[in-house]
């Protein structure tokens, strides 16, 4: 079969550029930045494509994102093909630099495009299809995705995808839609000793606040989640606090579901005020991450084409169940069919931990990336060639958006 073939040139291509993929994973895992600040990353990255003959447009969008499209791929004549959009990250975290694995997420996407290049540009491919590669920066709270999203970067695109690293292989992890609030009270400052009866508390508001909100858990459905912390509680013990900050991320599995927390957190907060005379303030985050809806279609493609090339895929129901964070994958995976798996490393440590990011620049990880990226091309070639399977593909994204409007 001539899609038997494009998966063989795909990862034969990603296996031929093995090294200098494995030098890219470290070179930006050695250079960690940011959210919106990665300019060694965006070069290095948009260099490595451009020469492996990309046309790249660098500040694409905000500074430090890029779209990429592989040259001299039209055959001509006949229709347009299927866009497939495979997304790059590459922020880091502060202090603890790459312990989110960005810069495996970014070998990710640059191996799959480099499989998908090598059988988009075959004789045996007799379609039309199109790649484009996003270099979407500040998915650690920035929301680069989502300034994408609003200048129209995916109107053209059929699909997307990207993989992240984690603990285990999952197809279709599970991650929450966020949104963070900041919360200010604004009371009265006084002589705590000598006239506490004139000051207004802005730290019992406060308290009062993240108490309500932990006694709301009682009525919060099993996932959700709302944590959150005081930043700010005064100044010292004998000046009643006039401010108190506290900052929530609020959590929820689909859109709908975290509008219903959102209100139930605001009848908390403005109660709080009530209750000790002080002004509120409270502002939500105007780029809340959306849950990620991983389409069933895609999912199973991966799952079959990963196993392939010797990824094992997590089957125990407990670990499927397993919520994570929150991803703005979530946000792209509403406006076109998307998959997002996660996919193992080589260790069972915590994201976000001092231990994931030193198995981050391993070759055992660089290795467990690159067949990863090996299945995500694989399925970018059975939709690219198949147009049924991108049909089912679309009417099920098309059934997922209508399901998820009904579950509140």
């Amino acid at each position: 079969m001539a899609a038997d073939k494009l998966k063989k040139l795909a990862c034969d291509a990603i296996d031929s550029q093995a090294p200098q993929l494995k030098l890219l994973s470290r070179d930006i895992w050695d250079h960690p930045e940011l959210c919106f600040e990665e300019h060694y990353a965006h070069k290095r990255l948009t260099d490595f494509l451009e020469e492996r003959g990309f046309g790249v447009e660098r500040g694409y969008v905000v500074p430090t994102a890029f779209r990429a499209k592989p040259k001299g791929l039209q055959k001509g004549g006949g229709e347009k093909g299927a866009n497939v959009a495979v997304l790059c990250e590459y922020d880091a975290l502060p202090s603890i630099g790459h312990a989110c694995g960005h810069n495996l997420i970014a070998t990710v996407g640059i191996a799959t495009s480099l499989g998908i290049q090598a059988a988009l540009g075959s004789p045996d491919y007799k379609g039309n299809g199109e790649l484009t590669v996003l270099g979407t920066p500040a998915e650690e709270g920035g929301g680069g995705k989502i300034d994408l999203i609003q200048a129209g970067a995916f109107q053209d695109v059929d699909f997307a995808m990207m993989a992240h690293p984690s603990q285990l292989n999952l197809p279709k992890p599970i991650y929450l839609a966020l949104n963070e609030i900041n919360i200010v009270y604004r009371g009265q400052e006084a002589h705590a000793a000598s006239h506490p009866w004139s000051g207004v508390n802005a730290l019992d508001a406060a308290v009062l606040c993240y108490t309500n909100i932990s006694h709301l858990r009682q009525q919060m459905r099993p996932t959700w989640r709302a944590h959150g912390v005081i930043s700010n509680g005064g100044v010292k013990p004998n000046i009643i606090p006039a401010v108190s900050e506290l900052v929530y991320y609020l959590r929820a599995p689909t859109p709908p579901e975290l509008a219903m927390l959102n209100a139930k957190v605001i009848g908390c907060i403005e109660g709080a005020a009530k209750a000790t005379g002080c002004q509120v303030e409270y502002k939500f985050d105007p780029k809340p991450y959306s849950s990620l809806m991983s389409n069933d279609i895609m999912a199973s493609l991966y799952a079959e084409n990963a196993e392939k090339v010797g990824v094992k895929i997590e089957r125990d129901p407990e670990n499927l169940r397993k919520a994570g964070g929150s991803t703005d994958m979530g946000n792209v995976a509403h406006e076109v069919p998307s998959i997002h798996p996660k996919f193992h490393i080589g260790t069972m440590a915590s994201q976000h931990t001092p231990e994931f990011a030193t198995q981050a620049r391993t070759s055992e990880a660089e290795d467990y990336s690159l067949a990863v990226a090996k299945g995500l091309a694989m399925t970018a070639i059975d939709l690219l060639t198949t147009p049924q399977l991108l049909q089912q593909a679309k009417k099920q994204f098309v059934a997922d958006l209508e399901a998820e409007s009904l579950l509140v």
